[in-house]
């Protein structure tokens, strides 16, 4: 079943040329990348280094949403190491990536880290968007 949002609150734009060895800019120039494949060689990010920044922001911006909401107040110095994988599936037939963010929480007990990360990836715009369609997997450091 598709999600339909209630109200859009923002919409990012983008204007890509060229693929993986292309570049890609937002429309109000905030993000102007040179792109290039992994392990290329090649100056410039790709889209897997951009995903895994992406929803590692956006997990730590859910986070400090639902904190007040569950009184866990979120560190200051929260982070996330976050690998996106990409490879191929269905016997080659076709590519997939793979999702693990490591989740840094100093100063709370294990108790409300959990509560905050488990209520977290309940809202998660990046955790709803993949949750049933690739593999993601979160720890708690």
């Amino acid at each position: 079943m598709t999600t339909k949002l209630d109200k859009v609150l923002y919409t990012a734009e983008a204007h890509t040329v060229g693929g993986r060895d292309g570049a890609g800019k937002s429309s109000d120039g905030a993000i102007d990348v040179k792109l290039s494949s992994p392990g290329s060689g090649k100056p410039g990010t790709n889209p897997e280094q951009l995903f895994a920044v992406g929803y590692a922001a956006c997990f730590i911006g859910a986070m400090k949403a639902v904190g007040p909401k569950i009184s866990v107040k979120v560190p200051d110095d929260v982070s996330i190491d976050s690998k996106v994988s990409l490879g191929p599936t269905n016997g080659g037939a076709a590519y997939g990536i793979s999702v693990a963010l490591a989740i840094t929480l100093p100063g709370l007990d294990d108790a409300q880290k959990k509560l905050l990360v488990d209520t977290a990836h309940q809202v998660c715009p990046y955790s709803n968007a993949t949750r049933g369609n690739i593999d993601v997997e979160i720890t708690i450091a």
